[in-house]
């Protein structure tokens, strides 16, 4: 039976090239030469693309060398024709001077590719952190149907007897090695425990956080997110997914029918109950802006307001392979639905809505995912703060621990406000070339600062505003201090900072006029964050001139810089925002 597509396909303007014959036989002749025939291409199915993100230099993604073949095959199965290629690496840890450098540069090579190659939908392998941003902005942009398919977790690691998070066990060992308690070797045997198969990170770090915002804005098959990277539900759902695309291409089911306001609002929420990685925030607000959609700061300040739900490292106890088995993703959205909490009625790529998606899938692990009425932790969002130092920013309330609590949020009277002496860096060579020089006077009641981490200052914003205390308050137990930065820290940290202030100090913001000395009053009833130094001496530091900052080191940098918004907007390419439903366009042909 031959089906008919609610829209042409795209690739009927290659392959067949009405009233071009010339140009369809040119189009067409180089497929052949690795076995290809005509009548495939020509044969009016929809061309699935695979965009592969796995490669030797994203150990994260690799697993989807493997998985695309099962891809292919539910393709094939539901009557598509697969097409796999290529897409920019992106790997968090390994990249310098930092992979926020590459989530920019994936989107744009995905939009060319989507945009003049003849694929009628696409699915997107995702995994490592902004793999999954990247390819969902481009998704956007472009508009074809498209569904995201995630790499997995790892296996929950293990080092001597207790469970070791990928990243996390990092901050944690080195607070051990700078307090005398660990040795380099037991470093690197606890970091190298914590990653013992193949898959992203098996907290909920960035990677973990993001893919439950795809399964979220209704982008992956219900459950997707969770799947440990080798259990076999892996290889089924990429199997799954393949066939769906397929479907989705046959309805033009695009990112322009699922991406809402309201979808959006809902993975907040959802990111709040997840205890999601702080870079959610960038990350959701540069997808939402390439759906043309706005988020602000009072959306994020919704989403403080809701409580913890899953018990996951950083913020909690457990792993990735515990969540999936207590229901994932789908089993927090029940949670979510029957607290009233976020909209059901969001489309999404099964064609049904968010809440047919997961009816019947309550979690029966109440030590994983906690019940909405009785929260590991109340009030547990990204509580957004301002003042004279920055105008958005933003701090992870879902792990701050009880000696940071009792330390710095619970004077009696003054509940939940901190005023504390600043230590100042530029960048995080000068953080580790001074923590631990006694002449700064670092003790518990100084907030250590970092400047010259963002977009225009790294350049593209690192994760080093996690900076833990001199190794001599370490030893006396004090294992947190307040921090702050224009920065960013990795999703899989436990420390509760104020990061990714906007505008940075390279842009002017007013952590470039900031000295060490200076007393900053933190008031987390107000969401106010103040330096105590009066209007005439800010001014006479306004005129002088601003921290330096590195010079570009490739041509990329250079055009990062020139082009790349503000964390507080997304981190995002300005120039590109105005591009949408490219595909509504055919490109012109090339010869």
């Amino acid at each position: 039976m031959i089906r008919t597509p609610a829209r042409p396909f795209r690739s009927r303007e290659w392959f067949a090239a009405p009233g071009r014959i010339d140009l369809a036989a040119l189009y067409l002749e180089r497929f052949m030469n690795y076995g290809m025939t005509s009548d495939e291409l020509r044969s009016g199915k929809p061309i699935i693309g695979i965009a592969q993100s796995g490669s030797d230099l994203t150990p994260c993604n690799r697993i989807h060398l493997e998985l695309a073949d099962r891809v292919r095959a539910g393709i094939r199965d539901a009557g598509g024709i697969p097409m796999e290629f290529p897409v920019h690496p992106i790997f968090e840890s390994c990249r310098r001077p930092t992979a926020a450098l590459d989530r920019n540069l994936a989107y744009l090579g995905l939009v060319e590719i989507l945009h003049g190659y003849p694929i009628d939908a696409v699915v997107l392998t995702t995994g490592c952190d902004k793999t999954t941003p990247s390819a969902i902005m481009a998704a956007s942009t472009v508009d074809i149907p498209a569904i995201t398919f995630s790499s997995g977790p790892m296996l929950d690691g293990w080092h001597e007897g207790e469970l070791a998070g990928s990243g996390t066990v990092i901050w944690q060992s080195r607070r051990k090695l700078g307090a005398g308690e660990m040795t380099e070797e037991e470093f690197l045997d606890a970091a190298t425990a914590s990653a013992p198969s193949a898959g992203h990170c098996n907290t909920m770090g960035t990677a973990s956080t993001m893919n439950a915002i795809a399964e979220c804005l209704g982008m992956s098959l219900p459950g997707n997110s969770a799947i440990p990277a080798p259990y076999r539900e892996r290889g089924q759902m990429a199997y799954e997914t393949g066939r769906r695309a397929v479907e989705m291409a046959y309805e033009d089911l695009r990112p322009s029918k699922i991406l809402t306001r309201q979808s959006f609002l809902n993975a907040i929420i959802l990111t709040t109950a997840i205890g999601g990685s702080s870079n959610a925030q960038p990350h959701l607000v540069a997808m939402a802006r390439h759906a043309g959609i706005a988020i602000d700061p009072d959306d994020w300040r919704e989403g403080y307001e809701v409580p913890l739900l899953v018990n996951m490292q950083p913020a909690g106890q457990y792993l990735g392979e515990r969540f999936h088995r207590a229901g994932g993703v789908p089993a927090v959205l029940c949670e979510l639905l029957r607290a009233g909490r976020i909209d059901g009625n969001v489309a999404t790529v099964t064609g049904r809505t968010l809440a047919e998606n997961v009816r019947g899938r309550e979690t029966t692990d109440r030590h994983m995912i906690f019940p909405f009425e009785a929260p590991l932790m109340d009030r547990a969002g990204f509580l957004v703060l301002k003042g004279n130092l920055f105008d958005f920013a933003i701090m992870k309330t879902s792990v701050i621990s009880e000696e940071f609590r009792a330390r710095y949020l619970s004077t009696p009277g003054r509940e939940g406000i901190i005023e504390v002496r600043a230590i100042v860096f530029d960048g995080s060579e000068d953080y580790h070339a001074r923590i631990n020089d006694p002449s700064l006077g670092v003790d518990a009641d100084c907030i250590l600062v970092i400047r010259g981490a963002g977009p225009l200052g790294w350049p593209g914003s690192a994760e080093v505003v996690n900076m833990q205390p001199p190794d001599a308050l370490l030893r006396q137990g004090i294992t947190s201090l307040p921090t702050l930065g224009d920065g960013r820290q990795s999703g899989t940290s436990d420390s509760p900072s104020i990061l990714n202030a906007s505008p940075e100090s390279a842009a002017g913001g007013g952590l470039s006029w900031l000295r060490t000395g200076d007393v900053i009053r933190i008031d987390l009833n107000s969401g106010q964050c103040n330096a105590l130094v009066n209007d005439d001496e800010v001014a006479r530091r306004r005129d002088q001139p601003r921290p330096p900052v590195p010079a570009s080191n490739t041509p990329w940098e250079e055009l990062y810089r020139e082009k790349t918004g503000p964390l507080s907007e997304g981190g995002v390419l300005e120039l590109a925002i105005k591009y949408r439903r490219t595909s509504d366009k055919t490109p012109r042909h090339n010869h």
